[in-house]
């Protein structure tokens, strides 16, 4: 059965099984029963410089030590991650903005804190039982294969009493007795070797990972942030609407209004001036028009309405002035704020690669994907394009991006990428970029919703 944390380990190439795949487990028996060691060492030096603590001369031996330690048990937690397949996040309280000894005082309060002390004291146990007992069950493999070797080769003291001293062996050809044992062994490794790793894994993650409650704190503080910024951009929006309305539509309607009173006084004395005034008074009508459709087409695109996000998107492609191509696999039509959502992201998205990456094409996919035993599912939307690259997402305040090669400097709220990640963030929705400098560029999007 192949591993399912191997393809986060080896994205470019073939996962390792089978054998590989127990080579790579025994590798990381030795190294881990290696850091069994230096954990050892790290609790000693962790619970003498909280000791001496009150003295106050343990104050930076106690924040060396708990930066240690933290950093020992993030590369566990990272293998752990891998092995399970599953992403492990940092389980720590953000320290105070204050003086070392509040800071200090929170850190060593901090639940987390004791928890990696507790796991340094447990792994010096449990990874005897889980790595070291399948890095030991190899070793015993070799050692009997190779035992009429080792007896040949070793002192008549050594060797001669493998199972005490009721069981003597007298010559090389008796030692042949031992050889089974290797093959016995070698398979207990090789069957039990993706087991052990897998408890030792579920042991660093009950102890080193984020607890229920950390998770639910975490959860109602992403919900509060996905909220606001969700609040924010709302008002955002409605400021832009405002301000297109009162510089673009009521400005001309207003100049139609003068235009249609002045043509009204001429009219009995100027007839010829009335019919041209009459004539701005239409062209001023038709731009009026067009500002509302394309206002209206910016808050909802009739054609998102009529068809469908696939329809909307390739509707897109065919005005945008770069050769672009859209591949949808979609089962039906979306929930309509998913789909508004979905279809602004990729709008977006498009933007910005025609702006700074200066591409000769892009191409479009979108794509549903059903979770089991249940309508829901995952909505992907990935924009690709030939361009330059050097794209990059930085995190700032709260989820703020800027674009590398080619791009402002400063990118505003709500606009690129920062837009992007905020208007996915309603829906718990994510973004990563990969662009590499000189390109390709892609912006990988999703979104977790229902298909009806």
């Amino acid at each position: 059965m192949t591993d399912p944390s191997a393809t986060r380990r080896f994205p470019g190439g073939a996962p390792p099984s089978g054998p590989a795949l127990r080579v790579s487990l025994l590798g990381w028996s030795l190294v881990l029963l290696l850091g069994t060691a230096l954990g050892t060492g790290l609790a000693t030096l962790w619970i003498t410089s909280v000791a001496v603590v009150a003295l106050g001369a343990g104050i930076p031996l106690t924040l060396l030590s708990t930066v240690l330690v933290r950093w020992f048990a993030g590369l566990h937690r990272h293998w752990a991650a891998d092995r399970l397949g599953e992403p492990m996040a940092p389980p720590y309280l953000p320290p105070p903005d204050a003086g070392w000894p509040r800071r200090l005082w929170a850190i060593l309060r901090d639940p987390a804190t004791w928890r990696d002390w507790a796991w340094l004291v447990v792994n010096s146990i449990t990874g005897w039982f889980t790595y070291g007992l399948s890095f030991i069950l190899f070793l015993g493999g070799i050692f009997y294969l190779i035992y009429p070797l080792l007896y040949q080769l070793t002192p008549p003291q050594v060797f001669r009493t493998p199972l005490g001293n009721g069981f003597r062996l007298r010559s090389v050809q008796e030692s042949f007795v031992m050889v089974p044992l290797g093959p016995v062994l070698l398979l207990l490794w090789y069957t039990t070797a993706v087991r052990l790793a897998n408890l030792n894994a579920l042991v660093i993650r009950s102890l080193l990972g984020p607890t229920e409650q950390a998770r639910l704190r975490a959860r109602v503080q992403q919900l509060a942030a996905s909220r606001a910024d969700t609040v924010d951009t709302q008002a955002g929006e409605l400021r832009r609407i405002e301000r297109d309305l009162h510089d673009g539509a009521q400005a001309r309607l207003v100049s139609l209004g003068m235009s249609l009173g002045l043509a009204e006084q001429l009219l009995p004395n100027d007839p010829q001036a009335v019919q041209r005034m009459l004539a701005e008074a239409r062209e001023a009508t038709t731009d009026a028009l067009a500002e509302l459709r394309d206002l209206v087409r910016g808050i909802h695109p009739p054609v998102l309405s009529d068809r469908g996000l696939d329809g909307a998107l390739r509707a897109l492609a065919l005005v945008n002035p770069i050769p672009t191509t859209v591949v949808t696999r979609l089962p039906g039509r979306l929930p309509a704020p998913v789909e508004s959502a979905a279809y602004f992201a990729v709008t977006e998205a498009l933007s910005n690669a025609i702006k700074h990456a200066r591409p000769q094409h892009i191409r479009i996919e979108v794509e549903f994907t059903p979770h089991r035993g249940g309508g829901t599912g995952e909505l992907t939307m990935r924009v690709s394009d030939d361009g330059r690259g050097g794209a990059a997402i930085g995190v700032g305040v709260g989820v703020g991006v800027g674009v590398g090669v080619g791009a402002d400097a400063g990118v505003g709220a709500g606009t690129g990428l920062h837009g992007i990640a905020r208007r996915l963030a309603a829906f718990d929705g994510t973004l990563t970029v990969d662009s590499p400098p000189g390109g390709p560029t892609e912006v990988r999007m999703s979104l977790l919703c229902a298909s009806s």
